[in-house]
């Protein structure tokens, strides 16, 4: 799941930053629109309430004045029918030209599914196995840590290779960039693991592309003829595509984004470059329904669409989640909401710099929704309700799920949790916790731009064991994960737990959104000249989306005076990175942290210990 929607579940404010893949996406500020509507090519309508308020919830969100949305496009399934097919607003902002029925939108990580899909047809022609080591398929792909031989395709494919997160270079471009994929390996035998293979599991991009990188070594094809070839053709998905050039046909959504319209590429195409349409994505739903047929012809076993929905957390030595049911491909196999009421579904969500998208199947009520459009509305929510309303209108459910609590119980005596304050590290920005002597909490985080701490709230512990404040709907606590790894090394890991209630409202969600730091001895000579520099990236194409839209911003390197030995980096563009300084040339990954809030992580290298340039993942920074 992601982080906002990603993940989607602690939405930042919008912007066109990379670390935006797969969840709360860079909404645009988009100019005043008039909406307009596709139409509805159904014969019947046998969901009338879930369709009438699907409609009136859509209407508002591209209507908002606050927050206006482009364009959003819509489509539910029923067994071999799809009752509802619909597209709101405009495609193209200047011309007000109306979404339609075959208005393509970048679908972001839904995109996984057909990563997941191409591996389980490999493995039907007996060319891989889920669990062999890649490196046999993939002899020349390496890393730092030996550990890496041990990386299978399924943990690829359920985050938990150990892989650092997201090659940031040139992934969303506002021009095709080839061989992202090959540029992802390369760096990749550079670099660390961050965990070991099946440690834990936190979102990573990076496990997707290098499933590419298996296609083509036992194809020959590249991965996007392969799926076209082999599963978009098989399911007649007419209007999907992966943007490997500049399209010629075929009608698209439009980022528009201070005054100009855009067309965004994806340049990662296995981890989130699919473009396609709610129509054609319910071919894929009724295939995954009937057991990897559509429409009398199989393309892919039975087998292989059951192991996509088996939960693979379950063997994590490291999972303080309980609610995070990975599958393969799927962010959950037991969707949190569908779960509250005893409904088993699957749910892959997707977001790019522009688009937010959400993908359900609910496997035994044959109902599947995909929901897709420019970012700014709650894709989860709007989602969470379509689902669950038709669930209802079609008896599946005799009533809808109580929602969750949001209001802080009352009040306890608190434990003491002097041991939980200090710094929490993350792929985000750094926390601060301190633990006040009367039981009270402070949580603060680290505000880039001011290169200062802001204070999120003052919290009060409660009758339900978490620390709660009058102002703030989410609610935290401490966790201490303690174990003996597959090396035999003990680890005790704190995280700071994050509860909060996203989509709509039916189910609590609990991340660790921070891993607690202890300090090191302070970094040498070699690091301490480095403190107080700036950094310009040099080698990202110029159409390259936070370049165009952000202005290259420059990252700068510091330290936190309350946590000693590390070394923070970072900028709106990345976040904001603790370092931990293995040698003069290099700093290393600094936490674990499970979900979404340890994703995207990265060393950090230098020539030398004066060097001008330092290297980020593939990313090269010049000294502004």
């Amino acid at each position: 799941m992601p982080r906002s929607n990603r993940i989607r579940f602690s939405p930042r404010a919008p912007s066109a930053s990379r670390r935006q893949f797969l969840g709360a996406a860079g909404a645009g500020m988009l100019a005043t629109i008039l909406p307009g509507c596709g139409s509805d090519h159904s014969d019947s309508q046998p969901y009338p309430q879930t369709v009438a308020m699907g409609q009136q919830a859509i209407q508002q969100a591209i209507s908002d004045p606050a927050n206006p949305v482009a364009a959003i496009s819509v489509a539910m399934l029923k067994g071999g029918n799809v009752f509802w097919q619909q597209a709101f607003g405009v495609s193209s902002v200047p011309s007000q030209t109306k979404a339609t029925n075959q208005t393509r939108f970048n679908i972001g990580s839904v995109s996984k599914l057909f990563a997941a899909l191409a591996a389980a047809i490999l493995q039907d022609r007996g060319l891989i196995t889920l669990d062999t080591p890649i490196v046999r398929y993939l002899p020349t792909f390496t890393m730092l840590s030996p550990e890496y031989a041990q990386i299978t395709t399924r943990h690829l494919l359920s985050h938990s290779s150990g892989l650092p997160g997201t090659n940031s270079r040139n992934l969303f471009t506002f021009a095709p960039v080839p061989g992202y994929a090959a540029d992802t390996q390369a760096e990749l035998a550079n670099t660390h693991l961050k965990h070991l293979p099946g440690e834990l599991a936190v979102y990573c991009n990076d496990g997707f592309t290098m499933v590419e990188q298996i296609v083509l070594a036992m194809t020959g094809q590249s991965f996007a003829s392969f799926v076209e070839a082999n599963i978009l053709a098989p399911l007649k998905m007419t209007n999907s595509s992966y943007l490997t050039a500049v399209p010629n046909e075929g009608s698209f959504s439009y980022p528009f984004e201070n005054g100009t319209q855009y067309q965004e590429f994806v340049n990662a195409y296995a981890t989130g470059g699919l473009s396609s349409t709610p129509g054609d994505m319910m071919n894929l739903a009724q295939m995954i329904i009937g057991g990897g047929m559509f429409q009398g012809q199989r393309v892919v076993s039975a087998a292989g669409i059951a192991q996509m929905g088996v939960d693979q957390s379950a063997g994590l030595l490291i999972n303080p989640s309980p609610e995070w049911r990975w599958g393969l491909g799927w962010d959950s196999v037991q969707q949190p909401a569908l779960q509250a009421a005893g409904i088993l579904g699957w749910e892959k969500d997707g977001g790019t710099a522009f688009y937010s998208s959400e993908f359900f199947v609910v496997p035994q009520a044959q109902l599947a929704l995909m929901v897709t459009g420019n970012s700014g509305y709650d894709a989860r929510k709007l989602a969470e309700s379509l689902v669950l309303s038709a669930l209802k209108e079609d008896g599946t459910i005799a009533s809808l799920p109580a929602k969750v609590s949001t209001t802080p119980p009352p009040a306890a005596s608190a434990p003491g949790i002097a041991n939980a304050g200090g710094i929490y590290g993350n792929s985000d920005s750094p926390l601060q916790v301190i633990a006040n002597p009367d039981g009270s909490l402070q949580l603060n985080q680290w505000n880039g731009p001011a290169r200062a701490w802001k204070q999120v709230g003052a919290y009060q512990y409660r009758s339900d064991g978490w620390w709660w404040s009058n102002t703030d709907t989410a609610s935290y606590r401490f966790m201490v994960v303690s174990g003996t790894d597959s090396e035999g090394n003990a680890f005790t890991y704190r995280y700071v737990m994050k509860r909060v209630v996203p989509g709509a409202g039916y189910a609590y969600l609990t991340l660790p959104i921070g891993q607690q730091l202890a300090p090191l001895t302070p970094p040498d000579a070699a690091w301490q000249q480095r403190i107080g520099t700036q950094w310009t990236l040099t080698n990202d194409s110029p159409t390259a989306v936070p370049i165009v839209i952000l202005g290259n911003p420059p990252a700068y390197l510091t330290t936190l005076t309350e946590l000693p030995g590390y070394v923070l980096y970072g900028n709106e563009d990345l976040r904001y990175q603790l370092f931990v300084p293995l040698a003069d040339d290099r700093g290393g990954m600094s936490v674990k942290v499970p979900g979404n809030f340890g994703r995207d992580l990265y060393e950090i290298r230098f020539g030398s210990s004066s060097s001008t340039t330092l290297t980020l993942g593939s990313s090269i920074y010049d000294k502004a």
